[in-house]
């Protein structure tokens, strides 16, 4: 697609660094390993926006499969915001997904343009911040991820995700700087966790549990990785009040929010056992 020297077309695996820089310009504060992690769950939904050659916008609209897909990386450069490139990049994008139900989490100055474009409010993310360190749980029940069959590890996640995200998934659990963890009780998941490390240190996400005081068991686990004087980030569903108790109990602080939000129905999942958001760019 081109307009007056602006040109759409699918990211490279290379230039999926210039998303990732942008959303650290943005103050997103993404994952160290995140492109890699990212652009294997689909290597055709992530686009780029060139002005005579030059990056200048960019989305991502990854389809997991032929239902669902979520969308993330809007972004304009500042310089460039006010001439229509970021509405004909998502048109774009949009276009790739067409048929699908579409998740997103807008922040808070893009919702308005969002519900134009037929998106629906379902429920708030709230992004806590704290400090790492701190005693990890001896419970007999924690085990390294990478110790359970894959097959039983997606199963788990499919609870809480809409889709099926099996190539992501792998990459996420096994990415470098990272841990992922669970809990196992009569030999079955009954929680699972991921801590990585970003530009500025370390997220938790997901956090899935069945139970809150599981969610608890491996919140400290992960957050006791994290030095004393690392900042800690979760992204917690405001519609789940365990999880919301989970960031306050341990002293939490929110410094950013977004609105979950589908261009169809609110998918059904298990949003009981959602402690923490696996990533605000790919649900």
């Amino acid at each position: 697609m081109s307009d007056t020297g602006y040109q759409i077309r699918p990211m490279s695996r290379s230039e999926l660094k210039f998303a990732i820089d942008w959303a650290g310009d943005e103050g997103w504060n993404p994952g160290i390993h995140d492109a890699e992690c990212f652009y294997v769950a689909d290597p055709e939904g992530y686009f780029i926006g060139l002005l005579d050659g030059e990056p200048v916008a960019c989305v991502s609209m990854v389809k997991y499969d032929a239902s669902f897909g979520f969308a993330g990386f809007y972004i304009v450069k500042p310089e460039h915001r006010g001439n229509r490139y970021g509405i004909q990049i998502c048109n774009h994008g949009l276009d790739y997904l067409k048929g699908c139900n579409i998740g997103c989490d807008g922040v808070v100055e893009q919702q308005e343009n969002y519900k134009k474009i037929g998106f629906k409010l379902a429920y708030r993310n709230v992004r806590y911040e704290g400090k790492g360190g701190g005693d990890s749980t001896q419970h007999p029940g924690l085990v390294d991820l990478s110790t359970r069959p894959f097959a039983e590890i997606a199963a788990y996640d499919r609870r809480f995700f809409p889709a099926p995200r099996n190539a992501f998934l792998r990459t996420w659990i096994a990415q470098p700087g990272s841990r992922a963890i669970g809990m196992v009780e009569d030999d079955r998941l009954t929680g699972t966790g991921v801590i990585r490390k970003c530009q500025s240190g370390y997220k938790i996400g997901p956090l899935f549990a069945d139970r809150p005081d599981v969610a608890e068991t491996l919140f400290l686990s992960l957050r006791s990785l994290a030095g004393p004087d690392d900042p800690i980030y979760l992204d917690t569903p405001e519609i789940n009040p365990e999880a919301i108790a989970l960031a306050k109990r341990h002293s939490m602080e929110i410094v950013f929010e977004t609105a979950r939000m589908y261009s169809g129905g609110t998918p059904d999942i298990d949003l009981a056992g959602i402690y923490g958001v696996t990533t605000f760019e790919l649900g």
